[in-house]
C-alpha cells in the first residue's frame, strides 16, 4: 500500500516550516512529502527594503529550501488551482508545463499578493515589494533615475526622474521609503550636475496615523524621522490616477514622478478563490486547529487563511505577519501529523512578541513585548529579531556581514542590469492572473 501523500502549496515561512516539521515527526515509510512553490527558497520578506536599497544582496534573504529539506521532494512551480472534491492540484510548471498533483492531506500556505485598487494606472506603472525580482527592479530603477537625470538637460525631465512615491504608510511602505531615501541622498553625492535638495521622497496613505499598530508614540517618532531625512508625508490621502511621469493624489496634487512604489496592504493569493469555500476578507476560513471546514483533509495558514486569534480572543483573526505563519507551520506540521496518526488535534495559539521597525542607520522603532524603543537600543532589536528569525546559519552570517560591509565601506550604486527591459508592472511580478476557473480546473484534473 502506497504511503500517504501530504502536498504542500507554498514554501514561504508557514509552507516550508510546515515541511521542515513533518520531515522531523515523521519517518520516510509513513507518509511521502512534496511541496509546491514557484522559487527554491524562503523569501525573509522584512528585509527586502534592505535588498531594494543595496544594504543586502538577494542571497542574504533567500534561504534554500533544499538547505533545509532533505526528504521532501520540491515541484517547480506554482499551483493555479485547487479541486478539493477531487483532492486534487493544478500545477503550472516554471517551463509552463501543467501537471495535476494528488494529495491525501494538503496544506495551503500560497501566501499574499500586493493588494490592488481599481485606480487608473496603477495596474500599469506601480511596482511592489513582494518579491526577489521587485526588489532588485526597484534598486536598479531607482539608480538608472539619478543615472538619467545627470545626463539631462531638461529641468522637468529631472524633476520627474527625482521624485518617488511611495503608497502605504505601514511596515513595508515606511522602511522601503527610508532605506532608499538613505540610497539616493547617499548616491546623488556621486553626481556632480545634482544636489541633494532635488531628491524628493513622497509616502502617502489614507490612513491618519503612520502604522498604527505600533501606538501613536513609536508612530509618531516614525514620522519625526522620516520628515528630519526630508521625506514628505501625507496621511489622509491615497492615489486618485498614475501615469508615465505623474502621480495625482486625491487631493488634487500633481507631483511629477517615474517612481510609483505600491506596498499598500496584503491580499490573499488569487488561489484561494479557486475552492469555492467560505472566505473571510479574502482569507480562507479555517478552524482554531488549522482545519479548512468541509474540505477533507485539507489544512491552511499563513497570509491567506483567516486563523483565529485565541490569544486575542473574540472575533480577531491572526494578522499576516512572519512571526504568526512561522508558528502556524510548526502547528500544522504537528497536526497533519496527528491527523495522519489518528490522534486529536491541537488549535492554535501564539501572544505577539511585538513589531521592529528598521529605518536605517541607528534609527529604528520597536516594540518588543509591549516595550516601546526608539534609536539605537531599537535598531540593536531589530536586527538582532531579523538575525533570530533567519532560517540558517549561513544566511545570518551573509546578512550580517553584509550589515557590516555596508557600515563601513557603503555603497557603490551599481546597476545589475539584468531586468533593464522586463516588464514592471504588479501583474508581471506577481502572476495575479495565472489563476484558473472551477471549470478549467475540473476539466484538467478530470483530463488527468
Amino acid at each position: 500500500m502506497a504511503a500517504p501523500r501530504i502536498l504542500i502549496v507554498g514554501g514561504g515561512f508557514a509552507g516550508m516550516e510546515c515541511a521542515h516539521k513533518l520531515e522531523k515527526k515523521l519517518s520516510p515509510h509513513e507518509a511521502e512529502l512534496r511541496l509546491i512553490s514557484p522559487t527554491d527558497h524562503q523569501l525573509y520578506l522584512p528585509l527586502l527594503p534592505h535588498v531594494a536599497s543595496g544594504v543586502l544582496t538577494p542571497q542574504s534573504v533567500a534561504v534554500p529550501l533544499r538547505r533545509m529539506l532533505r526528504r521532501t521532494s520540491i515541484v517547480p512551480g506554482g499551483a493555479v488551482g485547487v479541486d478539493p472534491k477531487a483532492k486534487a492540484v493544478v500545477v503550472r510548471k516554471i517551463n509552463g508545463e501543467e501537471v495535476v498533483e494528488r494529495y491525501d492531506y494538503l496544506v495551503l500556505t500560497p501566501g499574499s499578493v500586493t493588494r490592488q485598487f481599481d485606480i487608473p494606472g496603477v495596474d500599469r506603472y506601480a511596482v511592489g515589494v513582494k518579491t526577489l525580482a521587485e526588489a532588485a527592479w526597484i534598486r536598479d530603477h531607482v539608480i538608472s533615475q539619478l543615472d538619467l537625470a545627470s545626463a539631462s538637460s531638461s529641468r522637468e525631465e529631472r524633476e520627474q526622474r527625482l521624485q518617488f512615491v511611495v503608497v502605504g504608510g505601514g511596515y513595508a511602505g515606511v522602511e522601503t521609503a527610508a532605506y532608499l531615501q538613505r540610497l539616493t541622498c547617499a548616491a546623488v553625492k556621486r553626481y556632480p550636475g545634482l544636489d541633494v535638495s532635488q531628491i524628493k521622497w513622497h509616502v502617502v496613505d489614507v490612513a491618519p496615523k503612520l502604522m498604527p499598530e505600533l501606538g501613536p508614540r513609536l508612530g509618531d517618532k516614525a514620522m519625526e524621522i522620516l520628515q528630519r531625512r526630508g521625506v514628505n508625508v501625507s496621511l489622509g490621502v491615497s492615489v486618485a490616477k498614475a501615469t508615465e511621469d505623474t502621480v495625482t493624489l486625491t487631493d488634487d496634487r500633481v507631483l511629477p514622478c517615474r517612481t510609483l512604489i505600491w506596498t499598500a496592504g496584503v491580499a490573499p493569493s488569487p488561489l484561494i478563490a479557486t475552492l469555492g469555500a467560505e472566505t473571510n476578507r479574502g482569507r480562507l476560513v479555517v478552524r482554531p486547529d488549522l482545519t479548512v471546514p468541509g474540505l477533507d483533509g485539507v489544512f491552511a495558514l499563513g497570509d491567506a487563511a483567516a486563523v483565529p486569534d485565541l490569544a486575542k480572543g473574540g472575533d480577531a483573526i491572526c494578522p499576516p505577519t512572519a512571526q504568526h505563519a512561522m508558528r502556524q507551520g510548526w502547528a500544522a506540521g504537528k497536526n497533519v501529523v496527528s491527523a495522519l496518526r489518528g490522534f486529536p488535534l491541537t488549535d492554535y495559539r501564539h501572544k505577539d512578541m511585538g513589531l521592529v521597525v528598521d529605518l536605517g542607520g541607528i534609527q529604528a522603532v520597536s516594540k518588543p513585548l509591549g516595550v516601546q524603543l526608539t534609536g539605537l537600543p531599537a535598531q540593536v532589536v531589530a536586527r538582532g529579531y531579523h538575525l533570530g528569525a533567519l532560517r540558517t546559519v549561513t544566511a545570518r552570517f551573509r546578512t550580517a556581514a553584509n550589515w557590516g560591509l555596508n557600515a563601513l565601506a557603503g555603497d557603490d550604486y551599481v546597476r545589475t542590469g539584468f531586468q533593464a527591459r522586463r516588464p514592471a508592472t504588479l501583474k508581471d511580478f506577481e502572476m495575479t492572473d495565472a489563476y484558473l476557473t472551477q471549470e478549467e480546473i475540473m476539466k484538467r484534473v478530470g483530463a488527468a
